[in-house]
């Protein structure tokens, strides 16, 4: 594939409307068969600042435009990328080892993002209340907060950058993002589209390079705003402390750890085909995948023997390959965690009844390739059950009534997504009252749809991504008193301050 094609040049970084290169570059590496697929820039906190003066100077004529305006072009961005779509979707392919079936949906999906978010032109933005005195007037207005920091993950690298970019800028913010090191190829070409379609200089800048430095030093910078982040708990943690010094609004998704119920009465088919789904899209890469399978005990041991039919027979393979269902792990460390975790379980008492470790053959001499990965025997106060995994293995645990089910959902540091199979109402409302989750699927999984709220509790993050709430996070409030007639003013006005 020809890089060029879709960067128009070698990888640089956009800043300030200008590719900058950097004298040190880091090797992006082709998951699937470890190859180089380009050489991307290393930046540093100089190239931190200069984004961040270009994004400053250059938000506040973006953050004038109508919301007309500013849609029109956000309509015109998302034209751009779907006229890109297949060279996008190969290039996510090569960074990120994604099959080429899924890269395309995540394509369709960054498009779709900045569709959204131009339908806000016309939306509300503030509210009147009735003031104490006659002759004037109070009203809340919804203002961008000026310049956003943007640090995302390398699971998905095109959607969840527009899935940052078009809500941000659509407020009237300008946006300084960082791309995972391991994946910065997708979020540069995007800046190019975006570039082209004429978003003005300035108002999109992506910044390549390693979190301690690049990510660092946009959270601690006085000219940040607000910052958003999609990635790890410990990245989260690490965010936020950094955050804290300025007192700068943080919102964070981070990872998850979903379970999936399937109680007694549920239509046995679809609970396991939505299973296998929902555990090995993007090789379990995803924070909402199904990380913990609890199925009832009259139901379990053909649920597993159904599941491990199923999962044993998804392709593996060359991810630019049509028929192949599920593709590499994305590096070499991310390999190694998974094979850790599933040793561990072993080790504590799992038993594995799938997979288990890297596939044979010739095709996956090199690559960062594990198989599909059950476990049945698995309890809950094992690390495979309470830490996320991100990668293709299920533990599958059995369960005797609604309320363990429940309990056992609920015994976890994450609170995500959750997921739950029955033909009962009244069970699967209960299950929505009682599942202590930022979103819960009944009958049916994701992905999460552009006007929900992808949001988590506990250490699966704070604040949230996508629809009119995940709009929110980019505006604050600014509370305006108008006093038009002074014969009006009340000559001894009531003290609330």
């Amino acid at each position: 594939m020809d890089l060029n094609s879709v960067l128009k040049r070698e990888p640089a970084m956009l800043i300030g409307g200008s590719w900058v290169e950097s004298d040190e570059t880091r090797p992006v590496i082709n998951p699937a068969d470890e190859s180089t697929v380009a050489e991307a820039p290393e930046g540093d906190a100089s190239h931190v600042e200069a984004a961040l003066e270009a994004a400053q100077k250059a938000q506040r004529s973006w953050g004038r435009r109508s919301g007309v305006g500013r849609g029109a072009v956000l309509r015109a961005v998302a034209d751009g990328i779907r006229a890109r779509q297949e060279e996008l979707a190969r290039l996510v392919v090569a960074e990120q080892g994604k099959t080429i079936t899924e890269a395309r949906g995540e394509i369709g999906a960054a498009a779709g993002f900045f569709d959204y978010y131009a339908s806000f032109d016309r939306a509300q933005v503030g509210s009147m209340f009735a003031p104490d005195e006659a002759g004037e007037q109070l009203f809340v207005k919804s203002v961008p907060y000026g310049v956003v920091a943007a640090i995302t993950p390398w699971n998905y690298p095109a959607a969840i950058f527009a899935r940052k970019v078009a809500p941000a800028i659509m407020a009237g913010n300008s946006i300084v993002l960082k791309p995972h090191e391991n994946t910065p190829l997708a979020a540069l070409a995007l800046a190019g589209i975006l570039e082209e379609v004429g978003v003005p200089p300035g108002i999109v800048n992506v910044v390549t390079g390693a979190g301690p430095i690049v990510g660092d030093a946009l959270v601690r910078h006085s000219l940040t705003q607000m910052v958003t982040v999609t990635g790890s708990v410990r990245a989260g943690r690490e965010i936020l402390a950094a955050a804290a010094a300025s007192i700068t609004p943080v919102s964070l998704e981070l990872g998850g750890k979903a379970p999936f119920i399937v109680l007694e009465d549920a239509d046995l088919d679809a609970a396991v085909q939505n299973a296998v789904n929902a555990r090995f899209w993007n090789c379990g890469q995803v924070c909402t995948c199904n990380e913990r399978t609890y199925v009832h005990r009259d139901l379990y041991d053909e649920f597993v023997e159904r599941f491990v039919e199923r999962a044993s027979s998804l392709r593996m393979g060359d991810p630019m390959r049509e028929d192949v269902q599920m593709g590499p792990k994305v590096s070499e460390p991310e390999l190694v965690k998974v094979e850790s975790f599933v040793e561990d379980a072993v080790r504590q008492g799992a038993s594995v009844a799938l997979g288990g470790g890297r596939p044979e053959g010739e095709e996956f001499e090199k690559g960062y390739w594990f198989e599909p990965t059950v476990l049945t025997g698995a309890t809950n106060d094992m690390d495979i059950v309470q830490n996320e995994v991100f990668g293709p293995v299920l533990p599958i645990q059995a369960f005797d009534d609604f309320e363990e089910a429940i309990n056992l959902a609920n015994d976890s540091p994450y609170g995500l997504s959750a997921y739950i199979f029955t033909r009962d109402l009244n069970r699967a409302m209960r299950a929505i009252d009682d599942i202590d989750f930022g979103e819960v699927y009944i009958n049916k999984i994701g992905p999460e749809q552009l006007q929900g709220f992808h949001t988590g509790y506990r250490l699966s993050g704070m604040g949230g991504d996508d629809g009119p709430y995940g709009y929110e996070r980019y505006f604050r409030r600014k509370t305006v008193y108008l006093g038009y007639d002074p014969s009006t003013v009340d000559e001894a006005p009531s003290d609330l301050g």
